[in-house]
């Protein structure tokens, strides 16, 4: 498998199959709304308008098994990011992370890149860095700033 292999359902009900960010850098973050980490929302949204232009994008998964910090609806979700940060990246629709009902996605990064403690995600905004041709090539941990991130996203595209 590979990363444009995998399809995730959006927000919007729709299906999107990954091929269709085939040649860009991404940064792949599993997000709550409620979490204390939640304010990254801003400096994942300034990575993404600052290299867009360049072939770069965020990609959020929303996943509510940390603290039950991410309770609402995949609109809730949406409206939420675009309402309180101006979120304009995807938002994909609520998933695991870990565990036996793990979307297949995050089974895949996991295999790619093990953390410190082991392969599972340890809480939310857990970001992955891939490069152009869909290889991980590093993995943050939730305390990793967007802003701390801004040499790796430039050096990936």
């Amino acid at each position: 498998m590979a990363l444009y292999d995998f399809t995730a359902r959006l927000t919007t009900g729709e299906d999107q199959a990954l091929a269709a960010y085939r040649g860009r850098a991404l940064l792949i973050v599993n997000v709550a709304s409620q979490c204390g980490f939640t304010p990254q929302y801003t400096g994942l949204q300034a990575l993404h308008q600052e290299y867009a232009p360049r072939g770069f994008a965020v990609l959020a998964f929303p996943c509510d098994q940390f603290g039950h910090q991410e309770p609402g609806s995949d609109a809730d979700i949406a409206a939420f990011c675009e309402r309180r940060f101006g979120v304009t990246f995807p938002i994909f629709a609520k998933i695991d992370v870990n565990g036996p009902r793990a979307h297949p996605l995050y089974v895949w990064l996991k295999q790619q890149k093990g953390g410190l403690l082991g392969s599972g995600i340890k809480w939310n905004f857990t970001k992955f860095l891939v490069d152009k041709s869909g290889r991980v090539r590093a993995r943050f941990g939730p305390t990793t700033t967007p802003d701390g991130l801004s040499r790796d996203v430039a050096a990936s595209v």
